[in-house]
């Protein structure tokens, strides 16, 4: 067997590659969930600039991972790669819809399906953090526009009714969906009513100071 050590040396390199790209994509992964993490609280700040800047350096790993892992395909489709992915799914779904944009598609921000739809179920949680929020300041039809796209979000979502093997335990963010979306309806109606009860305490008050 001559060739033996050869084909060990050759195995042995590309394991040491391999190994060694592993090694970079999980810290590749941990700064890009950061990154998004950070994004996604300067969108809840209305800090809209610096959270489109973040997502900028957050893109950037993406296209990092995409080629450093571009030998390595299972690596790519390794489970803390495509957890990465969907953070940053998640958060540029989450800053384009609060400030007005349109919704990007998955080729754009590069990231497959699978990653997209946990991304885009993720971004309903923190629509509806968004809508508690505006709610505080009175503003109904903002919240209003925010409810309607996480009822958006649900649609599309229940109709993906394949094993989790091939959608990661989609289901499971599906029913998150489904929860967050009904407790902010809820919390919206209240609101609506209380200002109505309010709005005809004070029409009656005004009534009684004319007597």
């Amino acid at each position: 067997m001559k060739n033996l050590d050869q084909i060990g040396d050759r195995i042995r390199q590309h394991l040491e590659e391999k190994n060694t790209a592993r090694d970079q994509a999980l810290q590749r992964s941990r700064s890009l969930i950061r990154f998004c993490s950070k994004a996604i609280r300067a969108v809840h700040r209305e800090e809209f600039e610096l959270a489109k800047e973040l997502i900028k350096e957050a893109s950037e790993l993406v296209d990092l991972l995409s080629t450093e892992l571009a030998p390595f395909p299972d690596l790519y489709k390794a489970g803390y790669t495509q957890s990465a992915l969907k953070e940053f799914a998640e958060a540029s779904i989450v800053y384009r819809l609060v400030a007005g944009e349109p919704l990007p598609e998955p080729e754009e921000l590069r990231v497959g399906f699978v990653p997209y739809l946990g991304g885009l179920g993720e971004a309903a949680g923190e629509l509806r953090r968004r809508t508690l929020d505006v709610l505080r300041r009175d503003d109904l039809a903002e919240a209003e526009r925010l409810l309607e796209m996480m009822d958006d979000i649900y649609g599309l979502l229940v109709t993906i009714d394949f094993p989790d093997a091939l959608t990661h335990n989609l289901r499971r963010i599906t029913d998150m969906v489904r929860g967050v979306t009904e407790r902010t309806r809820g919390d919206l109606t209240t609101t609506f009513q209380q200002g109505e009860l309010k709005r005809a305490l004070l029409s009656v008050e005004k009534r009684l100071k004319e007597v």
